[in-house]
């Protein structure tokens, strides 16, 4: 059995992932469905496509997922300024956007890094 617990990115994109269930929620409640699973789909997809990374079957595989996650940190970044910009959605904590602009950060360098080893 793997030991996740070590691993930051795993375990940022799994508190980010809770995070983002709850906010999701939240706008689930306000009747705002369309958005409320667009946010859920692309937060919680993040760490669904890392982990999935952590059983690459080769560089090329492990890059390609870290690729996927980047691109659905990338969406879900959209869908919070959307919601934070916008008078009909909750404003998304500041919490919310600074972890996902760390997440993104670190994405990119597990790529650029792996793209050089």
């Amino acid at each position: 059995m793997r030991n996740d617990k070590d691993n930051l990115i795993v375990k940022l994109s799994f508190e980010f992932a809770l995070k983002i269930i709850a906010y999701s929620e939240e706008i689930r409640q306000m009747n705002r469905f369309e958005m409320a699973s667009q946010i859920f789909r692309s937060g919680t997809s993040i760490g669904a496509n890392i982990r999935e990374a952590q059983n690459a079957e080769s560089k090329a595989d492990f890059i390609h997922k870290f690729k996927i996650a980047a691109k659905e940190a990338d969406e879900v970044q959209y869908w919070l300024s959307l919601c934070k910009e916008s008078e009909y959605y909750p404003n998304p904590s500041q919490e919310l956007h600074k972890e996902i602009q760390s997440i993104n950060l670190i994405l990119s360098k597990i790529i650029s890094s792996s793209k050089k080893a």
